[in-house]
């Protein structure tokens, strides 16, 4: 019973990390990323496709990425869901390739991206301490209930929260890990 409380929340605080990582593919670094624009949907017949779908993406070299619809027709649908998203790009499009250029960042952005950053870890913090509560609580429900020892109880605590020790510890590293992406010049 126990196990499976540690199990659980090992299980969910992995998650938060890998949740975290996911959400900070998305924030543009000075380098060009296929995972930039993964996130972008295109109207693609009347129902929004995520641009994966609709086209081929492609880093041609650290500073520009090259999309290239499958079909011709997708072409203006792709620039309109570039225009219209939050990456502030705007795309050049050449026939049927659409090049998109990332301008340097500027100190002040990286700052910026930079605070970004670490709110974003700082929720991933917070989600693995709430999983750590919950988890607490479900070992002083069974120890309520007589259905485990105090020792247990007081054992079963320790590891859940060197769980949280060592989740908060990957959230640093995925933090830091971005930040020096981030200030890379």
């Amino acid at each position: 019973m126990l196990d499976e409380i540690k199990k659980d929340a090992q299980t969910r605080m992995n998650k938060s990390v890998e949740s975290l990582r996911h959400d900070l593919t998305k924030v543009r670094t000075g380098r060009a990323s296929t995972a930039l624009v993964d996130h972008l949907k295109v109207n693609y017949y009347g129902s929004d496709m995520p641009l994966t779908q609709v086209a081929s993406v492609a880093v041609t070299d650290a500073r520009s990425l090259t999309i290239t619809p499958w079909e011709k027709q997708m072409v203006s649908a792709v620039e309109k869901a570039i225009i219209n998203s939050d990456l502030g790009l705007t795309p050049n499009t050449a026939g049927t390739v659409i090049r998109i250029n990332l301008p340097a960042l500027t100190e002040e952005r990286r700052k910026e991206l930079s605070k970004h950053v670490h709110g974003e870890g700082e929720n991933a913090k917070v989600a693995i301490r709430n999983i750590r509560r919950d988890a607490n609580h479900q070992v002083k429900e069974l120890l309520k209930e007589k259905l485990i020892s105090e020792d247990d109880a007081a054992r079963s605590e320790t590891e859940i929260q060197k769980l949280t020790d060592d989740g908060i510890k990957n959230v640093d590293e995925v933090v830091k890990a971005k930040e020096q992406e981030l200030m890379a010049v």
